[in-house]
């Protein structure tokens, strides 16, 4: 039985198209294949420790495993340890290790993922110039308390400084400048003693009027004599 010509034409043009899908297939199915690429490393500070965090984001889920070696001269100084990581998502999944890096500290990241992956991610792992630091903790702001009255030293001593109350007139006190003399006599004294006399006052004034006759009678006495001289 031969086959028309249009019946070959067309088997032939079903037969590119679908070589044609086997490539776009295939093309899609690499490109959604685990890689290297899924994987990314970073070193960074936790508080005032290191870390190491590695993170997959392979869309199929590939169960994979990472490694990490510190580096010396191009040669794996010690391991820092192993994480697994399974059922990545195409958001990502992050594995940490401890790590109290020193700056400048060069890693060695190697994965394995099933029979996609077996390699290093490159270029290494270079830890950050700067250490980690404790963040700075700021104290409480201590609340005011009310200022306490000054305490007075010399309380429960008796003041050093305290002058005697002024008495008043009724306590008899004599006013400054007053004469002595002034003062009351008690009581059954002359008015005249309260005046400034006393009881010698009689002999004084006998005596006195004494003095006065006695001058007269000289007066007179003078007088008749010069009287008589005269004539």
């Amino acid at each position: 039985m031969s086959i028309s010509p249009r019946t070959a034409r067309t088997s032939r043009y079903i037969g590119v198209a679908f070589a044609s899908a086997a490539l776009v297939f295939g093309a899609a199915g690499n490109a959604m294949a685990c890689s290297i690429k899924d994987f990314s490393a970073v070193a960074e500070c936790d508080g005032d420790k290191g870390v190491i965090r590695v993170t997959d984001v392979d869309s199929l889920g590939v169960k994979a495993e990472v490694t990490v070696y510190l580096e010396n001269n191009g040669a794996d100084l010690r391991q820092v340890g192993s994480r697994t990581i399974e059922n990545s998502t195409a958001e990502g999944v992050t594995v940490t290790f401890e790590e109290d890096w020193e700056p400048n500290a060069e890693y060695r990241i190697h994965v394995e993922a099933g029979d996609y992956v077996n390699e290093d991610i490159t270029p290494n792992l270079v830890a950050p110039a700067a250490a980690c630091k404790a963040e700075a903790v700021t104290p409480p702001v201590a609340s005011e308390s009310p200022e306490k009255p000054a305490e007075n030293k010399d309380e429960g001593e008796p003041s050093k400084t305290k002058t005697s109350p002024t008495p008043s007139a009724s306590e008899g006190t004599t006013p400054v400048g007053s004469n002595d003399n002034n003062a009351p006599s008690p009581e059954g004294d002359s008015n005249l003693a309260e005046t400034g006399g006393d009881s010698n006052t009689g002999t004084i004034a006998g005596a006195a009027a004494a003095l006065v006759a006695l001058g007269a009678g000289a007066v007179y006495y003078s007088m008749r004599r010069r009287g008589a001289s005269t004539r």
